[in-house]
Formats: structure tokens, C-alpha cells, sequence
């Protein structure tokens, strides 16, 4: 593994870990967009990307842009898994707010800042970003695929109140996980962090997901098999140990919107 930084500084409030494998597509437009809405909304931010290896030249591109936004680049040696790819992140980066989003644009940028309006204002360890909320959607999916989504989640509701809990998009609070050893070499790491970490507050914020329109899903047979031992392994964290439930708020559009408007005056 090695690192690479360009114009980060050494204040930073939020880290926003994205793991990539072949995103060269749309890692410009996503870094570009990131950094505008920091721009926009007077936000202290950085962008945290953990590349493995990729064939496709993302980490030389990642490098690049490097030299233009404010990223740090952890390159790996191969695919080691998602899970290990945002704690790695998560160890490079520098806020005392961390969050985690896709490379392709399946997470809108312009949420962030609702998220971190949510995580400051409301005063919990995590904000989830939902697509199983009023307000939240997932645009373009089959209904195989919506289907399959929406029962995932439905199987981890014993282990959090979450309705989203196969989410992808999240900010958190770096005491409230900090030393925590996840075992998620696949896709839920949220899910891991809500079961094993330190969480005892969760707001969950409708947002709208956009299937990717370029380069591959990283979804196989062997990620959504993998699914099931992870559920079957927190089942056991969380029986076993008898975690309290966390306290949970789910957040409306309207009560979204105005907590925007008294973090971002002007916006």
C-alpha cells in the first residue's frame, strides 16, 4: 500500500472515504462534484480515495486530481474487499466526521450537505442515508433487483432499527467508532458499524438513488452470499452480547430541508 495527498490542509471536518475498482469513468465527475458542494456550502472537507490497483489506470487518475481538489489516494496492491477499503479510509483520513460514498454517482453529492446538517443538529453518532423512507427511491431498478434490496434489509431489522440497513451512503462520527474491528470483506460495512461499534444514536435521511450509468456493479454471487454469513455472524454479535438497542429518528423531507436552511443560511 502506498499514499498520495496533493492540496489537502491540515483543518478538516469531514472525511469522505469513496473505495474504487475501475471507477475511471466518473471518479472526475464525482471528485469535481464533492469538492464544489464543500465549496458551495463552506464546508471543511476532504475526499479519502482508497484504490485497489485497478486495472483500468482509476488510481493514476485519482492521482491526478489529487493535485487539483482536496483527496488523499490510498492505493492497495489488489481487490481486498470493500469492507477493508473503508477502514483503511478511514484510518488516512483526517475529520472528526467520516463518511462513506459510492464512485459512481449512485449517491447523489448534493445530500451531504443534509447529512452533515443532520449529524451536527440533531446531535447522533450516525446519519444513513435511505432509499426505504418516505421521500427516498431508487431510480431505474428492476423490480427483481428492488425486490431482492428491500428483503436484504428486511432480514437485518432484528439486529437495528435502520429500515435502510444495506445503505452504502453514511457519515459518522469518528469517537463513536473508533478502535472498532469490523469482519465485513464485502459490501454492508454500515451494517457492521451499526451492529459492533460504539453507535447509540442513528438518524436515517430519505435520498434518492441513481443506478450507475457507467463502468460494472461490484455485486456477484459471491458478495450476496457472503450477505448471509455476515447476518448470520452479527446475529450472534448481537444476541450474544445483548447490545441496547440504539435510539433512532427518522428524519422527514420538510424536517431535512429546514435543518439545511439553519446550518447553510444563504443556500
Amino acid at each position: 500500500m502506498y499514499h498520495s495527498a496533493g492540496t489537502v490542509t491540515d483543518r478538516c471536518d469531514l472525511s469522505i472515504v469513496v473505495p474504487t475498482y475501475n471507477e475511471r469513468e466518473r471518479l472526475g465527475e464525482l471528485v469535481t462534484s464533492v469538492a464544489s458542494v464543500f465549496s458551495a456550502h463552506r464546508i471543511v472537507g476532504e475526499i479519502v480515495v482508497v484504490d485497489d490497483n485497478s486495472p483500468d489506470g482509476t488510481g493514476r487518475i485519482a492521482d491526478e486530481l489529487a493535485t487539483r481538489y482536496p483527496l488523499q489516494v490510498v492505493h492497495r496492491q489488489g481487490k481486498l474487499g470493500l469492507g477493508s477499503a473503508v477502514i483503511e479510509g478511514f484510518g488516512q483520513a483526517r475529520g472528526a466526521m467520516l463518511g462513506v460514498m459510492d464512485a459512481d454517482l449512485s449517491h447523489p453529492p448534493s445530500v451531504l450537505p443534509g447529512m452533515l446538517a443532520a449529524l451536527r443538529a440533531l446531535d447522533v453518532d450516525v446519519v444513513v442515508g435511505s432509499r426505504y423512507i418516505p421521500g427516498g427511491a431508487s431510480k431505474n431498478w428492476p423490480l427483481i433487483r428492488l425486490a431482492m434490496s428491500r428483503f436484504a434489509c428486511v432480514l437485518a431489522w432484528p439486529l437495528t432499527p435502520v429500515r435502510d440497513a444495506t445503505s452504502g451512503l453514511f457519515l459518522v462520527k469518528r469517537e463513536a467508532i473508533e478502535g472498532v474491528k469490523i469482519s465485513a470483506a464485502g459490501f454492508k460495512i454500515c451494517l457492521e458499524l451499526l451492529t459492533r461499534s460504539r453507535i447509540a444514536s442513528i438518524a436515517e435521511i430519505p435520498y434518492v438513488f441513481a443506478d450507475r450509468v457507467a463502468g460494472r456493479s461490484k455485486m456477484t454471487l459471491r458478495e450476496a452470499l457472503g450477505y448471509f454469513v455476515q447476518l448470520r455472524d452479527l446475529y450472534g454479535v448481537t444476541f450474544k452480547g445483548r447490545t441496547p438497542r440504539a435510539a433512532y429518528r427518522r428524519v422527514s423531507e420538510d424536517e431535512l430541508q429546514r435543518l439545511i436552511r439553519i446550518a447553510f443560511p444563504g443556500r
